[in-house]
């Protein structure tokens, strides 16, 4: 098949082009390679997939640039779309709200349209564990309410799933929307807490523990992720013939709209996996517990019984082995 992946520079766009191009299909990588986080990680990321993939084009644009999004369907026709292009970062919302407003709204509608008028026949879009906001009941379930976001980026998250539906509803597109759950594993966020913990450690620095350690997340591996990335993209999203207005289910619809977890469904304590990466590292960490921070939630846990029922979906990798293979990629891109 022919792909986009927006976001093909990040952490999880340039695992699934990889693994994409792997298996022969061609891939349209779109990203602006923006300094949210470090720029040359993101080349790096790239690079590997130029050097070892001929059929990888690379796009430079923003969701934001109507025009160059528009010509880019029109250029290489894609017959399906992943949508991983987004500001991120919950805490960064509270101090840059008009990043996220620009991206992942404004950027979302234009992919939207792009794929009502290009005959696109699936898009698969990121959507986040964040979305549950102040939402207690564990574990999550797509099938539960969630209008009640703690932070801006869930709130666009969420309003990305309700556009999704809209044009699922109005124009027949099919749309599969992934409610992500802490990702981690080689050529990470750096904004994420086992790259900020691991450069500490490290350097023998303090690291920063919120809500004392007391956090619980269902932390997913990257390979995992992909896996369950592919197999939705490769089956379109139908609508729910039992669907009813009456007693409306917000993981489905009578258009062909589906909603999913993807995560490990194994939540861990934060200090649990502090002491993995002290392990792995073989030295301790200095703790600097602090309260939680405006926007977080103490637990995240997955409820992935939809997407086991419907794609088969198994997450094998434990924390441990997770850690450790991101720690081996550490020590070796940044030779330390």
């Amino acid at each position: 098949m022919k792909i986009l992946i927006t976001g093909s520079a990040g952490f999880i766009g340039s695992a699934l082009a990889q693994r994409l191009l792997a298996r022969g299909d061609e891939v349209i990588g779109l990203d602006n390679l923006n300094d949210y986080y470090d720029v040359q990680l993101k080349q790096a990321r790239l690079d590997r997939l130029q050097a070892a993939w001929p059929a990888f084009t690379e796009v430079r644009a923003s969701l934001e640039d109507r025009a160059a999004l528009t010509e880019t369907f029109a250029r290489h026709r894609p017959q399906r779309v992943v949508n991983l292009a987004a500001q991120a970062g919950v805490r960064y919302s509270l101090q840059n709200p008009h990043a996220y407003v620009d991206a992942n709204l404004v950027g979302f509608v234009n992919i939207l349209e792009a794929c009502r008028h290009h005959a696109v026949e699936h898009l698969v879009y990121a959507s986040s564990s964040s979305v549950y906001g102040a939402n207690t009941r564990t574990p999550f379930s797509v099938h539960d309410n969630v209008d009640h976001p703690v932070s801006l980026y869930a709130a666009t998250k969420k309003a990305n799933e309700l556009m999704a539906h809209s044009y699922s509803h109005l124009f027949g597109l099919p749309v599969t929307g992934l409610r992500f759950f802490t990702v981690y594993g080689p050529w990470g966020r750096p904004d994420m807490a086992l790259f900020q913990f691991t450069r500490n450690i490290l350097a023998g620095q303090p690291i920063n523990v919120f809500n004392y350690g007391q956090h619980r997340r269902d932390f997913t591996y990257i390979d995992d992720i992909v896996e369950g990335v592919v197999r939705v993209l490769d089956q379109i999203a139908t609508p729910n013939p039992a669907w009813s207005g009456d007693a409306p289910d917000p993981a489905t619809s009578h258009a062909p709209y589906r909603l999913y977890n993807i995560g490990s469904h194994r939540p861990v304590e934060l200090l649990r996996y502090i002491e993995v990466l002290e392990n792995c590292l073989g030295r301790k960490a200095i703790k600097n517990l602090l309260p939680m921070q405006p926007g977080d939630v103490p637990d995240t846990y997955a409820d992935i019984e939809a997407l086991e029922q419907d794609f088969g979906y198994r997450p094998t990798t434990s924390v441990e082995e997770g850690v450790a293979r991101f720690v081996a990629w550490y020590r070796e891109y940044y030779r330390t």
